[in-house]
């Protein structure tokens, strides 16, 4: 008697866990192709010093603290640097531009929308950063059973792209990549073959030479 009901017990148990997850819906997606739904997405953050200008550009108490400013914001490859200027001093733009030129960047023409207003007798530094991520990774919300649409699960890519959203130099490059000068400069794109084939067999030479009657 115990046993028929431990079986009846053990078969409603199942019934009734099939139930719940018949209830969950089926396959969380219906991407039936190969392209991951999980892209990364390029996000900006604009930083802003307000400055006092004159006559003759950026006075030197303003240029030692924009310095510090860049140092202390890390300034770096794929970071973009603009003027606003309400009086368009070109003295003022070439004072930044030398301070810029220290980290390897140069001021980019136009500078972003940003919240308030610039004083008069004052310029705007704006330092536009970009960061890539791919959101939703990872995603383990299907399970390893019930595919009705043959489909892609939803954390397809997670790998590839969270890599390369980690890895890029200049997020920037995901949007729009970089513009080619449509021309071929043959001593550069050769040089690896050039070394490749230049490069000496490591087995060429003569072989050491090992004596059998001593060692260790």
């Amino acid at each position: 008697m115990a046993k028929a009901i431990k079986r009846k017990f053990a078969g409603s148990l199942a019934l009734s866990l099939g139930l719940a997850l018949g209830a969950c819906g089926g396959f969380p997606t219906e991407n039936k192709s190969l392209y991951s739904a999980r892209q990364p997405v390029v996000e900006r953050t604009n930083f802003t010093l307000d400055v006092q200008t004159g006559g003759q550009g950026l006075p030197v108490a303003e240029q030692q603290r924009i310095a510090g400013w860049f140092d202390a914001m890390g300034l770096g490859y794929g970071d973009r640097i603009s003027l606003d200027d309400p009086t368009a001093n070109p003295a003022v733009s070439e004072d930044l531009a030398a301070l810029a030129e220290r980290h390897g960047l140069l001021v980019s023409d136009g500078s972003p929308v940003t919240a308030g207003y610039v004083a008069p007798g004052q310029a705007r530094i704006v330092i536009t950063r970009s960061t890539a991520s791919v959101p939703d990774c990872p995603n383990w919300s299907a399970n390893a059973e019930g595919n009705e649409y043959n489909a892609t699960y939803p954390g397809y890519g997670c790998a590839v792209n969270g890599n390369l959203a980690a890895m890029v130099a200049n997020p920037e490059d995901l949007i729009s990549g970089q513009a080619g000068t449509g021309e071929t400069i043959v001593t550069t794109s050769t040089k690896a073959i050039k070394a490749y084939r230049d490069k000496e067999p490591t087995g060429t030479g003569d072989l050491a030479e090992v004596s059998s009657t001593e060692g260790g």
